[in-house]
C-alpha cells in the first residue's frame, strides 16, 4: 500500500492534475470556475471546497466539451485525494466517455483502480490506454503501470516500466530507485 500512495503522492507532484485534453489547447481552462477546479485539483487541499468548486464549473451550461472532460478529470483527481475512488472512477469514465482522446483520464482512472488494491489488470489496461494515447507525462504513466505490474507479479513487465520511466525522465530518482531492486540474470541459450 506505501508504493502506490507514493505513487498518488507523485502523480500529484508530476503535474497529472494539470489536465490539457488536447495537446493545441493551453493546459488551463479559460472558463474561471474550470480554472478554479483545475488550481483546486493542483494544490490537493481543503477537499471538501476543492469539490464544490468542481461542482460549481461542471454545473456551468456553456462549458465546451473538451474543458468539461478536463474538469472532470480534476474532480476526480480531488476525490480520489479524498480517499472517495468509486467516485473518481466516475468522473474518469465520464471524462473518458465525453473525450475519449483523453491520455489523462485512462492514466488517471489507472491510478485510482491501483489505489483499490484489487482491480490491479484493469489498472494495467487503463494505463496501457493511456500510454497508447500519448499523455502529458509519460514517465508518469510507465512508473505507475510498473507498480500495477509489480502488484500482479509481472516482474519483467514491471522492471520494462520503470526503465522506460527512467529513460523519458533521467532526472526523476523514484524510476532509479526501484531499479535498484532487479537483478538481471543471463542464461545461457541452448545452440542451434
Amino acid at each position: 500500500m506505501m508504493k502506490i500512495t507514493i505513487c498518488a503522492a507523485l502523480l500529484a507532484s508530476a503535474g497529472i492534475s494539470v489536465t490539457a485534453i488536447a495537446r493545441s489547447k493551453p493546459s488551463m481552462p479559460a472558463s474561471s470556475q474550470a480554472r478554479d477546479c483545475f488550481e483546486a485539483a493542483k494544490k490537493s487541499q481543503e477537499l471538501p471546497q476543492s469539490l464544490r468548486v468542481c461542482d460549481a464549473a461542471l454545473a456551468e451550461a456553456d462549458l465546451p466539451t473538451a474543458e468539461r472532460a478536463a474538469t472532470l478529470i480534476n474532480r476526480g483527481i480531488v476525490n480520489m485525494q479524498a480517499k472517495q475512488l468509486e467516485a473518481a472512477i466516475a468522473d474518469f469514465d465520464a471524462a473518458i466517455a465525453l473525450h475519449p482522446e483523453t491520455a489523462e483520464g485512462y492514466i488517471n482512472k489507472g491510478v485510482a483502480l491501483l489505489r483499490k488494491g484489487d482491480r490491479n489488470r484493469e489498472a494495467v489496461a487503463m494505463l496501457s490506454e493511456g500510454i497508447d494515447r500519448g499523455p502529458q507525462k509519460p514517465a508518469v504513466a510507465y512508473f505507475t503501470r510498473g507498480i500495477a505490474n509489480e502488484a500482479l507479479g509481472r516482474t519483467r513487465d514491471a522492471y520494462d516500466d520503470y526503465s522506460r520511466a527512467a529513460q523519458l525522465a533521467p532526472d526523476w530518482a523514484e524510476p532509479a530507485v526501484e531499479l535498484q531492486r532487479f537483478q538481471t540474470v543471463r542464461r545461457k541459450t541452448a545452440e542451434v
